[in-house]
């Protein structure tokens, strides 16, 4: 375990994202930041810096326990970072969830005026 690591890496190795490629471009996006301020892939981290992400519709926040540099099994994630998301964001998710049509398994994709609705649903709450 390091005292400094990069934010990439971190955010890999505590399963955020799946590859760590992808950690990289989300904070190219700006989709990543620590203390409201975006940063780069190479911005280092330290135990107890609250980390946002931006997952539209919402944005989620983690505050660091505990350093890793490789990756470890989910079981292991709780013990390194906690997630401080405010409960009225967490509401914006389950507001979409109702939103979809419900349809039976195996039913078939959903039809043009269905799919419409659906992207409407997720532009409004982008």
């Amino acid at each position: 375990m390091s005292e400094n690591l990069r934010i990439d890496k971190f955010l890999w190795a505590v399963r955020l994202f799946k590859t760590r490629n992808l950690a990289q471009e989300k904070c190219n996006k700006g989709h990543v930041l620590i203390k409201d301020l975006a940063v780069k892939p190479s911005k280092f981290v330290k135990i107890g810096d609250i980390i946002l992400i931006k997952n539209p519709p919402i944005i989620r926040t983690y505050k660091i326990l505990k350093l890793i540099d490789k990756r470890v099994s989910a079981k292991l994630v709780p013990d390194l970072i906690v997630e401080t998301t405010p409960q009225s964001e967490l509401d914006k998710l389950k507001n979409i969830e109702t939103a979809f049509i419900v349809r039976d398994k195996g039913s078939g994709r959903p039809t043009k005026k269905e799919r419409r609705l659906i992207n409407k649903i997720k532009d409004d709450n982008l």
